[in-house]
């Protein structure tokens, strides 16, 4: 690992005012401390802001309001979040070991970089640690690669599971700027697809701390699912993963929310079938049609396009256990 400074603000600001382009801030370190010993980032300063951000969850009005130093186990067990918010604590649970849930902080969740295996192995080229390198997994190994969304730059997929959950709820990422602005950005715009510049992960401007994260109050409590697919049931990234919930009148859906993990650069909205089953009757004909609906603009790539009939099966799955799977 290179050396570098290690410092502590005791406040936004001072971070803010002590960042440069070769800063990395750390928080639970679940994620860059393995980057720095793999060389992969190598910051001259490591800027540590544990005591600078909130560490709470505040139940408002409107929603909830999680700090962005609030580690991930302390959401889901939480008692508001668990009530109005299940979606969020079950997918958390599905992230990770307990060890590292422990350590992981809210802010962090949503800067986790890919696991794509190219972008760990400083041998083998890759546009996302190193820009005009070349997408290694493009004709390679992409087993756990895209299926929609990724550009010929790079194939790499988003691994956190807990904001595929936050995508579906249509959660907002507050954030401070260092000019000392605030900002709060739509999560379905926070990630970004890979284009040109996959080494850009999302839209964060540069040295910005995120403060905190907003999900609006929601009737999705009662009919939900997080569903997550993978190698093995433990400490395993997801090959497919989807967030379904469903507001219900009756048998009748008044609203479908619909989001994947393991599909693309950034957590996956399947707005198409959320629209389809908007109005309809919860039928196991309306649960296949909107995961054919879902699948039909996906593109698998060489070694994995069995991830597209999984993904049909998740999606018909989770809609399925919505019904039955009450808070």
């Amino acid at each position: 690992m290179k050396p570098f400074e290690y410092t502590k603000p005791k406040t936004v600001r001072e971070a803010l005012s002590s960042a440069n382009k070769h800063t990395q801030y750390i928080a639970g370190g679940t994620n860059l401390v393995d980057l720095m010993k793999k060389e992969i980032d190598e910051p001259d300063q490591v800027l540590d802001i544990t005591a600078t951000l909130p560490d709470t969850i505040e139940e408002k009005d409107k929603g909830v309001v999680i700090g962005a130093m609030v580690r991930n186990t302390a959401i889901a067990d939480n008692k508001a979040i668990k009530a109005h918010w299940p979606l969020l604590a079950k997918a958390i649970l599905k992230g990770a070991s307990p060890q590292i849930r422990n350590m992981a902080s809210a802010g962090g969740n949503l800067l986790q970089r890919t696991r794509c295996p190219y972008f760990y192995d400083l041998t083998l080229p890759c546009n996302k640690r190193k820009n005009g390198s070349g997408c290694g997994a493009l004709k390679g190994n992409n087993r756990m690669g895209a299926i929609i969304g990724y550009s010929d730059a790079c194939v790499a997929v988003h691994p956190s599971d807990m904001c595929v959950a936050l995508a579906a709820l249509d959660a907002k990422v507050n954030i401070r700027k260092t000019d000392g602005s605030e900002e709060t950005m739509n999560f379905l715009d926070f990630h970004r697809l890979p284009g040109n510049n996959p080494e850009k992960d999302n839209n964060l401007p540069e040295n910005a701390l995120i403060t905190s994260i907003f999900v609006p109050k929601n009737n999705f409590s009662k009919h939900f699912e997080y569903l997550k697919l993978r190698d093995r049931e433990s400490y395993a990234f997801a090959l497919i993963s989807v967030a379904a919930a469903l507001d219900m009148d009756g048998n009748q859906i008044s609203e479908a929310r619909l989001a994947s993990g393991g599909v693309a650069h950034k957590p996956w909205r399947w707005t198409k079938a959320e629209d389809f089953l908007k109005g309809k009757q919860a039928t196991a004909e309306n649960f296949a049609e909107a995961a054919r609906i879902a699948a039909e603009d996906t593109a698998p790539l060489s070694t994995n396009a069995f991830k597209v009939p999984l993904l049909k099966g998740a999606i018909e799955t989770a809609l399925h256990t919505c019904l039955t799977n009450k808070a």
